[in-house]
């Protein structure tokens, strides 16, 4: 099984879904990304490792770890949740033990995704449908105008995307389509099951 193999690979443990529900509506509940939709996932999307990527909702850090290891790439995990980030905090310490360059390129904070201040370095940025449309615009706003005072290639990844993501970005923002990954055995019986990745389209009106 995919779960335990990576996990004892990367010396973490991420498995395991949260039980209940966040006391908000703005924030769904905590699931982390299959490793078998990660492995498809960067199958077809390369990361270079120069790439910076922030996982809004990172819960255990999964995402964190598996990038840092396939591609030596910075990882930020933002999580709102103390007893999520404690755990995050715990994995890096036991994947800091088996990949010691793993120390300066991953890191948490613990933080709302909206207040979380953009780094000028943050270049890639995922989500896992992890909070209302409110959220998503106030925090696709907040990379926007990190882009504005320091302009680079941006893009986000999107996984299990509700139509209201996909319309702001289609209708309010200078995000376009750049590339849609299905996962071939889940995608048949329901559509969510795919990545799409949107790439900021500069002078777009």
């Amino acid at each position: 099984m995919k779960e335990q193999y990576y996990d004892q690979l990367l010396n973490i443990r991420t498995h395991g879904s949260q039980k209940g529900f966040h006391p908000s509506m703005h924030y769904n509940r905590y699931e982390p990304t299959p490793y078998e939709a990660l492995e498809t996932l960067f199958e077809h999307y390369v990361l270079k490792s120069s790439e910076r990527v922030v996982d809004f909702g990172c819960g255990k850090g999964r995402l964190n770890f598996f990038v840092h290891h396939m591609f030596g790439a910075s990882a930020i995990g933002i999580e709102m949740d103390e007893n999520f980030y404690e755990e995050a905090l715990e994995n890096k310490k036991n994947y800091i033990k088996k990949y010691r360059e793993g120390m300066e390129s991953i890191h948490f904070q613990r933080c709302l995704a909206e207040e979380y201040k953009i780094d000028s370095r943050d270049n890639r940025f995922y989500f896992f449908n992890p909070f209302s449309l409110q959220i998503f615009m106030r925090t696709t706003n907040n990379i926007l105008r990190s882009v504005e005072k320091k302009p680079r290639e941006i893009e986000l990844i999107l996984y299990y995307a509700p139509e209201e993501y996909i319309y702001f970005l289609e209708n309010q923002t200078a995000f376009e389509l750049k590339e849609e990954i299905v996962l071939p055995a889940l995608y048949e019986k329901n559509p969510y099951e795919k990545f799409l990745i949107y790439q900021l389209v500069c002078g777009k009106e």
